[in-house]
């Protein structure tokens, strides 16, 4: 009865049918951002020949999110945020559609490519933030610990299959059409599913609060602002989310993988999906190891030691010439990974009032989101300088010095016990807590 009891609590998530239908949607709609990924990556570069045009890939999806994360988190805030969703996945399916004419269409459209991504980080900057903010209303909050390890599990095994799909439809009939129809079709699915979803818990903050529902409504700079202000002065929150910013930006092996898989490690297009799809399996296997037993304890430098473990696997990927040693590495990568994107989602989510969250996960998402595309640039940039191998070596070297001073910096990190005692000991008196907010 033990095991069953057990086995019963690590699924407790799916028993809201909320949560079960935003994760068939969210599985579809990162599965088809996956397999475009992984055409347009392959296809720029086999245009170019050019690794700093592998970053401006990820600029072209960074600088939307930089410019739109107040508007996005407002929004996030003041519209439903399943409303939110279903418009982010039909633009989804719509950018994939344009990527998909610019193929039938022949050429060298590298310009028009860049202008379609674009729009693709317009769309992300609002999905990012509706996406995690609309978790918390879907579980009551004793389950929220494992629907966030089933939310990241759901994201890795999309992660997984959609770029290994995308680079076996990629290789098979040559050329990215028909990964943008699939990725395309996929999108509509991931937008039907989305029109289904009813949250459960309804905005439990709003009820209690003075400021209320009216005060998230109304626009000002000090609204679409409160969630960085907020995040300033919550030092734990704020120096585990910058930890990740710079550990991905200076991480970022990914963005290069066209270039290992090509040059490197003598690979076609189902190389690079591998490539791509080593992290998320690492990841996921990870997610599920703590849906079944969460973390206990030292959260803080489990935190900490986590974000080492993702320095130390990308310098072994960055000198690897096998493609077996470089695929382990990655799946290494991933798997130390999870365990900080497990800690941060769920600090950053319980800790935050609902009436904030939206504006709150706008600045999460600049933190740690938007520095994969950023991070992207960074490592075309350097590649461009010094060469790809240093480029990613140089990279993982740069986050194990800013885990040491992170860990100067923030004392809080190094101290940071049971994730359950996280809220209380760190959510602001009421009083404060009124001033922090619109």
């Amino acid at each position: 009865m033990s095991a069953t009891a057990d086995a019963r609590a690590g699924r407790a998530a799916f028993t809201h049918p909320g949560f079960v239908l935003f994760q068939v949607a969210r599985f579809l709609i990162v599965a088809a951002v996956e397999m475009q990924a992984v055409a347009v990556g392959w296809q720029v570069y086999e245009i170019t020949k050019r690794p700093l045009d592998l970053g401006y890939v990820g600029l072209a999806q960074f600088l939307p999110a930089i410019l739109l994360f107040p508007i996005s988190g407002h929004a996030s805030d003041r519209f439903e945020r399943r409303h939110v969703l279903s418009a982010c996945y039909a633009g989804y399916a719509f950018c994939f559609a344009l990527l998909l004419a610019l193929a039938q269409r022949g050429g060298q459209p590298i310009h028009s490519i860049y202008v379609v991504l674009i729009l693709i980080g317009v769309v992300r900057s609002f999905n990012s933030t509706a996406s995690r903010a609309i978790l918390p209303q879907l579980v009551p909050e004793e389950h929220f610990p494992n629907a966030v390890a089933w939310n990241a599990s759901i994201f890795q095994a999309a992660t997984i299959l959609g770029p290994s799909f995308g680079g076996i439809l990629y290789a098979a009939f040559h050329g990215p059409s028909v990964v943008y129809v699939v990725a395309m079709l996929t999108a509509i699915g991931a937008t039907v599913s989305s029109f289904r979803i009813k949250p459960e818990v309804k905005a439990r903050a709003r009820e209690s609060s003075s400021s209320g529902p009216a005060a998230s409504r109304s626009m000002t700079f000090k609204t679409v602002f409160a969630g960085l202000h907020y995040i300033w002065n919550k030092k734990l929150i704020l120096g585990a989310i910058s930890l990740d910013l710079f550990a991905v930006l200076l991480g970022g092996a990914v963005a290069l993988l066209p270039v290992y898989a090509r040059e490197i490690l003598h690979t076609g297009p189902w190389g690079l999906g591998l490539l791509r799809t080593a992290p998320g399996i690492g990841a996921a296997i990870m997610a599920v190891l703590l849906a079944h037993w969460p973390l206990r304890g030292r959260s803080g430098p489990t935190l900490l030691w986590s974000v080492a473990g993702f320095g130390i696997f990308t310098i072994i990927f960055g000198v690897s010439r096998s493609l077996t040693v470089s695929l382990i590495a990655l799946l290494l990568l991933g798997a130390s990974d999870m365990v900080s994107v497990i800690i941060r989602a769920t600090l950053t989510q319980l800790a935050t009032p609902d009436e904030m969250r939206g504006r709150v996960t706008a600045v999460d998402m600049i933190f740690i989101g938007t520095s994969n595309e950023f991070g992207q640039f960074e490592s075309g940039v350097t590649a461009q300088w010094f060469g790809t191998v240093p480029a990613v070596v140089l990279g993982g070297l740069g986050t194990l010095v800013v885990i040491g001073v992170w860990a100067w910096l923030f004392p809080e990190l190094r101290h940071a016990g049971e994730l359950s005692g996280i809220r209380s000991e760190e959510v602001p008196a009421a009083s404060e807590e009124t001033s922090a907010r619109p």
